[in-house]
């Protein structure tokens, strides 16, 4: 059983966590709607991610919607004083389980006081505001009004730290001139390769950053180069893919997801590959070529 005591960490709002976390999407119903087939299956997830170390738990309020993070309240509440509960705002669900934007005022308000009540908190750690311009990936646009909005609940104390999620650089500048931004959450892994020099420029600021879909998310990761590296490690492609977003830059933190506990293990077992140079060079050409 692998333990992530020795991994190393990085700044997340007032803490320092654990750069392998865990992120509980997945522990919803089929398409992150509804309740999971298996309810103790997923209690166990959270609770083996806790016992083998995992100080950093990712979720939404529109993850079910309210399942996971009520699943989270009764698989850790009361949660160790170490942990720390990222969760977003930005987006609800429709009847069918279909993404909308949500992100006037109002419906930032009650996000925020739902997550309060489901995961039975006074605050929020840190929430993430999920910009929903296009279900497909970040476009531009100014998020003023509603990171004005999110700062607003801070200064009530309903909120300890703002990140942002599904944005661009120049929102991202944006923000960064509205208030104090300790995290970005984006579409990133070893081939969707956008946000390589966003990431340089929060390395420098002590930001983290936190790619979602870091194993290909509904397409999972497929190429011969990942292949080859992980059979000469002994490890599965996807134990190699974590472990070269950890060696990418020292402000990524990485919140895999799962609804099993042997892939939980699995996913926490690569902080313990160690990558070449050679295999290195090898990885980072399969980003180039997908470019």
């Amino acid at each position: 059983m692998t333990r992530i005591n020795n991994t190393d960490t990085f700044t997340l709002g007032s803490r320092r966590v654990k750069r392998l976390g865990y992120g509980a999407m997945q522990l919803a119903g089929p398409g992150v709607f509804g309740a999971p087939k298996d309810r103790h299956a997923a209690l166990a997830v959270l609770r083996e991610a806790i016992a083998l170390g995992v100080d950093h738990i990712d979720t939404s309020d529109f993850y079910g919607p309210h399942i996971t993070n009520q699943i989270i309240r009764e698989a850790l509440y009361p949660y160790p004083d170490d942990l720390t509960i990222v969760t977003k705002i930005g987006a609800r669900r429709d009847e069918k389980g279909g993404w909308l934007p949500a992100f006037t005022p109002e419906a930032l308000t009650q996000a925020v006081h739902d997550n309060l009540r489901n995961l039975q908190l006074e605050a929020l750690d840190v929430v993430n505001l999920r910009i929903m311009f296009s279900v497909e990936g970040p476009v531009e646009g100014s998020i003023e009004a509603p990171l004005t909005a999110l700062a607003e609940l801070q200064r009530q104390g309903l909120v300890k730290h703002i990140g942002l999620s599904n944005v661009t650089a120049a929102q991202v500048s944006e923000g960064r001139n509205i208030t104090d931004i300790v995290c970005v959450q984006n579409h990133y892994n070893l081939v969707h390769r956008q946000d390589d020099a966003l990431i340089e420029d929060l390395a420098r600021d002590g930001i983290a950053y936190v790619p979602f879909f870091p194993l290909g998310g509904f397409t999972p990761l497929q190429s011969s180069a990942l292949a080859e590296v992980a059979a000469s490690l002994n490890a599965t492609p996807m134990q190699v893919a974590l472990a070269w977003l950890l060696r990418r830059s020292p402000n990524i933190l990485l919140i895999p997801g799962t609804s099993s506990v042997a892939h939980l293990r699995e996913n926490l077992a690569a902080s313990e590959l160690v990558l070449s140079d050679e295999a290195m060079t090898a990885l980072n050409a399969i980003g180039g070529q997908a470019q």
